[in-house]
């Protein structure tokens, strides 16, 4: 059974910066699909942005130009890097993963991904 592991979240100030990461337990085959999710307080949870085994990436608007999702095949870990952080950026922030599949144009939906990691608190003050 495949786990996903997130690292990286804490507190940081306004304008900085934080890179979240986040490892799968095991080797993960192609197509897949991977992604970056979070849940603000009293809000559901939404799409980051999503990644495809080819490397293709998709971001929702609020954070077009700021964050960037990369991948280390060798080592089976997803990466968010956040810049120009403001506090509405405050979040747990999830991993999400399904494989055998293209994250396609259901790549914002929950639905999309089954496994999932426990989630990394990001503060941004």
């Amino acid at each position: 059974h495949v786990q996903l592991v997130e690292s990286g979240g804490g507190s940081v100030e306004r304008g900085g910066s934080l890179t979240l990461s986040c490892v799968a337990s095991e080797y993960t085959f192609e197509p897949f699909c991977e992604a970056w999710f979070r849940q603000r307080p009293g809000k559901g949870r939404e799409v980051v942005g999503s990644m495809e085994s080819d490397g293709s990436t998709r971001y929702s608007d609020f954070v077009k130009g700021r964050f960037n999702i990369s991948q280390d095949n060798a080592e089976n870990t997803l990466y968010l890097q956040m810049n120009s952080l403001k506090a509405e950026n405050s979040a747990v922030y999830y991993c999400a993963a399904a494989w055998g599949l293209r994250c396609g144009r259901n790549w914002h939906q929950q639905s999309r991904y089954n496994y999932w990691g426990q989630g990394t608190q990001v503060t941004v003050s």
